[in-house]
């Protein structure tokens, strides 16, 4: 007996066709499927009479009982699933590829570019500033030494909408760090809503205690957000009310970076040779600059990752540690460059002049024990500084000596043996050469000198007729001069290193001029700095060797080690003799009472000095316009210890001669130098060399 189909309404598949169904049973034909007609086909649809029907009329069917599951010979045919199958399963592999070749790319093609976006935006590297090295004095008190700052810096992303759930969080942040780092409020905000970067620069070099207000202040901020997040003041989705707009944490992105200091414990003292640091840290002038990478040493620098705008401590760190700079001892004496100073600062205040500069050296080595320079700066705030200050004027400034120089004329002369001390020289009022009249700095009737006599009463013409001497041409004397000129440092460099330091103007003979060939000898026609002109009296002073003139005694590395400053060159320029004697001349500028350098005079001991007045060039026009005032010496003379020069660069007020001008500053520098370095007064006076030719005959005629 065949089973009745299921309903398809109930089943929710197609039917199947009568026919199929029919001849796809198990059991034996029927005699109603035969037949094609309709008759057949009805019979398909109901159960056929016979032996089944009987079974099946005879049971009774419970009520609601479901219809006997179809046979597996019998199962209805379903509609095809491939299709839609085939469609799913397409979809997912394009999905599948897709992820496939993105993830190529990410971790083959790109890896590198997205490893870089990923380790900035978790990884920060921060500078490690070295140490700058002291500079000290010789005595080693320091001059120049640095203390613990730091550079106050942001994270502009930290401070976007998006990390601190506000808008306004760079207008909020400058609210509060404007009056702690007192800097203008719209300039940070500015700064904290830059776009594209992860660092900004908000304050240079701040102090502990400024630092330390801005910890205080981000604590209190953090604390607050975390009150109100706790509190529930601020949504859990970021979108703050006006309660948690106010406790938004908008210092979280404020970091600080160890930027020592450079500091100058006493202010302008020596300030022309230490110089300064500039903004960068990198020396501007002076030893500073000199000396910048020794000092400077080697920056470090720490990178760590981090999250919020604070390290992860356990993500750990690289760090490459900064090595400090070594420390520079100099050659200077504070307490002697403190009376330098002070006393070329009142004399530069008090004749109203432009400017001036004390060199004090040490005889028997070259070291400069003091190089002042007036006006001076206070290093430790530039801004305020004169530009023009800002350089080592006692090295840079080259001007027209004058008289000073003399002292190399006589030397010449002596040392070619064309004369001596007591060798007349008649000294007209005038003295006419190539196409100029030449007179002394006071009109007189002739003077019968001595050599010793001519550089005592400081006389130009005197000066001339000594220098002809020197060859039997005037082109010859002008080639043996300059000899002797080079041989004493004119036209070289200093040796001191010190950047813009001049080497003097010293033109070869054969450019000297008519006129030149005269005033050379004088001191009109080249040029020199202070520096030089101190070290012509040193080589005076020490027998007639020239030591280069040396600034810095040595160096401290950071490991502790002292490396000692190379020992300057040194060379003879003249001898023995020859400086003994000149030393003796000087000493008649200062003792006699017919020298130019009388004002010079210290009681207990016996000085050697020499004046110079000179026509200044003014440095705007190039044209000669005021003086240069100067003063030149040493002692003890007879055993010397300390050479101090001064010059003063166009004196208003009063007096201009040198012996006026500068011959007070010399005496007070000289004082207190022999005072501080403990040299005993000179026991026994020298005699006397005679200035006038004719005291002399009249004192050789009475004996």
């Amino acid at each position: 007996m065949s089973e009745r189909p299921r309903d398809p309404r109930r089943t929710g598949r197609p039917a199947s066709r009568p026919g199929r169904s029919a001849r796809g049973a198990n059991s034996p034909k029927s005699a109603g499927s035969q037949g094609r007609g309709a008759g057949g086909r009805a019979a398909a649809a109901r159960p056929a009479p016979g032996k089944g029907a009987g079974k099946a009329a005879g049971r009774t069917k419970p009520v609601g009982a479901k219809a006997p599951l179809p046979s597996q010979g019998g199962r209805l045919r379903l509609a095809r699933a491939r299709p839609r199958l085939r469609l799913i399963a397409f979809g997912l592999t394009v999905v599948m590829l897709a992820f496939t070749v993105r993830l190529l790319q990410v971790q083959a093609v790109d890896a590198s570019a997205f490893a870089d976006k990923a380790a900035v935006n978790r990884y920060i590297t921060v500078p490690l500033a070295a140490e700058r090295g002291t500079i000290s004095s010789r005595d080693g008190a320091a001059l120049a030494t640095t203390v613990d700052a730091y550079d106050v810096t942001a994270d502009p992303y930290l401070f976007t909408s998006k990390q601190t759930g506000v808008s306004d969080a760079p207008e909020r942040a400058a609210a509060l760090l404007a009056p702690v780092l007192h800097e203008d409020e719209q300039e940070l905000t500015r700064k904290l809503s830059r776009k594209n970067t992860r660092y900004v620069l908000l304050a240079r070099q701040q102090t502990p205690r400024t630092w330390q207000q801005i910890r205080e202040l981000k604590r209190k901020v953090a604390a607050e957000a975390s009150e109100a997040a706790a509190s529930g003041k601020a949504d859990k989705a970021g979108k703050a009310g006006k309660a948690g707009e106010d406790a938004a944490d908008v210092l979280a992105g404020v970091y600080r970076e160890k930027h020592p200091k450079r500091v100058y414990p006493n202010r302008e003292l020596a300030s022309a040779v230490l110089g300064f640091v500039n903004s960068e840290g990198k020396g501007g002038a002076g030893v500073e600059a000199m000396l910048d990478k020794k000092l400077a040493g080697r920056n470090g620098k720490i990178t760590y990752a981090q999250s919020g705008g604070r390290q992860v401590p356990t993500a750990g760190e690289r760090e490459r540690p900064a090595r400090a700079g070594a420390d520079v001892q100099l050659t200077l004496d504070r307490d002697i460059q403190w009376a330098a100073q002070q006393a070329i600062g009142e004399q530069i205040e008090e004749s109203d002049a432009d400017s001036g500069y004390v060199v004090v050296q040490d005889t028997r080595t070259g070291e400069l024990l003091a190089m002042a320079s007036a006006p001076g700066f206070d290093p430790n705030d530039i801004s305020r500084a004169d530009p023009a200050a800002l350089g080592n004027a006692a090295a840079q400034d080259v001007y027209e000596p004058g008289s000073t120089s003399k002292l190399m004329s006589m030397a010449a002369v002596l040392e070619e043996g064309r004369a001596t001390p007591l060798t007349k020289v008649t000294v007209p009022n005038r003295l006419k050469r190539a196409d100029r009249a030449f007179a002394d700095d006071v009109d007189h009737e002739t003077w019968k000198l001595t050599l010793n006599g001519v550089l005592a009463k400081s006389s130009n013409i005197g000066t001339i007729l000594a220098t002809e001497q020197l060859g039997e041409t005037q082109k010859e004397a002008n080639k043996v001069l300059h000899r002797y000129l080079s041989e004493f440092g004119i036209g070289r460099p200093t040796g001191l290193g010190l950047p813009g330091a001049t080497s003097g103007i010293l033109e070869r003979p054969e450019k000297w001029s008519a006129s030149q060939q005269y005033t050379i000898p004088f001191g009109q026609g080249l040029s020199l700095n202070a520096v030089q002109a101190a070290s012509i009296y040193s080589t005076i002073a020490n027998g007639g060797v020239r030591e280069v003139p040396s600034l810095v005694r040595g160096t401290t590395g950071p490991d502790g080690a002292y490396t000692p400053a190379r020992k300057p060159d040194s060379r003879r320029v003249v001898s023995e003799k020859t400086a003994r004697t000149l030393a003796r001349m000087l000493e008649s500028v200062v003792s006699d009472m017919e020298g130019t350098g009388t004002t010079a005079k210290i009681p207990g001991y016996r000085v050697a000095g020499k004046t110079g007045t000179a026509n200044r060039v003014d440095p705007e026009t190039g044209r000669y316009d005021g003086y240069t005032s100067s003063f030149a010496g040493f002692a003890p003379a007879d055993k010397p210890r300390v050479t101090v020069y001064c010059a003063v660069q166009n004196p208003k007020k009063g007096s201009y001669f040198g012996s006026d001008v500068c011959g007070p500053v010399y005496k007070q520098v000289m004082k207190f130098a022999l005072k501080s370095l403990q040299i005993p007064p000179t026991g026994a006076k020298a005699d006397p060399l005679p200035v006038s030719a004719e005291k002399d005959s009249r004192k050789k005629k009475g004996r």
